[in-house]
């Protein structure tokens, strides 16, 4: 599939002039859910630091360490006391226990879905904008910002469904033994699997045809609707959201890879999918496949050194 260069950019001011009545309101509301998203996953992190060895939530966060009791202590004793501290795991804010209750169920299928909201919401941006331009001349500016929220929320409704099957997926790797009480990977198979796997689609049909489709948004269902028709805004978002899932669902589970509660790593991949979705071009995608490759690949060299 030939995929296009990007376009020229609006200036800002441009950008401002043309965005519809109501957006202002809209994106209030998106920021509001990206920054729910980010405090919750916060406080989980602010409550796990002042006992645990953080670099065993994966590859970066050991330098959280330097804001609890454990800093400047030796790797060894940093072990024997998370070790220790590690039962006391369950009482922390929206941490499972290592046997999952239902409950705990509950915490990490919240724990996804506000991964959702910090990582997918500001990468809806441009569509939602799209969105209330192609509504704009068919909708009174009294209802506009409400058609777009309710796109939203039909974005979201699809992202609730990847959180729901991501928590399943832990909640095997954890019966298997593939995960930590930290939620990390215990050996670096499963993380030079989900590399290699995520890398290998990145060159998929499927993840270009869905990434053309986040550059280039198509509304079939509210292009004809009149004005006031709620149920075209929420499919609208579904299929857009159906969209943005097969483009990003391998990179997102590059989570399972480093760490699911590694926050450094959430920041770091939501802005590469805001980036891989919102300028279109024929190389971002595929670097950032070269980059999972070579390190899934390499982690896979080290597997087999080892064991030789």
């Amino acid at each position: 599939m030939n995929v296009t260069e990007a376009q020229p950019k609006q200036t800002l001011v441009d950008a401002l002039e043309s965005s519809p009545r109501g957006w202002p309101l809209v994106l209030v509301c998106l920021s509001g859910l990206t920054v729910t998203g980010w405090l919750y996953l916060g406080a989980m992190i602010a409550d796990m630091i002042p006992a645990m060895d953080m670099s065993e939530a994966g590859p970066g966060m050991g330098l959280l360490n330097y804001f609890n009791n454990l800093a400047g202590l030796p790797e060894d004793v940093r072990a024997a006391i998370a070790a220790l501290c590690l039962p006391e795991s369950a009482s922390t804010f929206g941490m499972p226990k290592e046997r999952w209750t239902l409950v705990d169920g509950l915490k990490v299928f919240t724990m996804w879905l506000m991964m959702a909201l910090a990582m997918m919401i500001p990468t809806a941006v441009p569509m939602l904008r799209a969105f209330m331009r192609e509504r704009a001349p068919r909708v009174r500016p009294g209802k506009l910002a409400g058609e777009t929220l309710l796109a939203a929320g039909g974005y979201l409704f699809v992202w609730t469904g990847y959180a729901l099957a991501a928590t399943f997926v832990q909640w095997l790797l954890t019966l298997a033994g593939e995960l930590g009480p930290m939620m990390a990977p215990v050996s670096l198979t499963l993380s030079a699997s989900v590399l290699v796997a995520a890398g290998i689609y990145q060159f998929t049909p499927a993840k270009q045809s869905c990434l053309v489709r986040c550059w280039h948004p198509r509304f079939a269902f509210t292009r004809t609707s009149p004005d006031g028709k709620v149920p075209g805004a929420f499919r609208e978002g579904i299929t857009q959201g159906l969209s943005c899932l097969g483009c990003c669902w391998a990179v997102m589970a590059v989570m399972f890879a480093v760490g699911v509660m590694n926050v450094l790593w959430i920041a770091l991949l939501g802005i590469l999918m805001a980036v891989e979705k919102s300028l279109p071009s024929r190389w971002i995608y595929r670097i950032i496949g070269v980059v999972f490759l070579l390190w899934g690949t390499g982690l896979g060299v080290l597997i087999l050194s080892s064991q030789g």
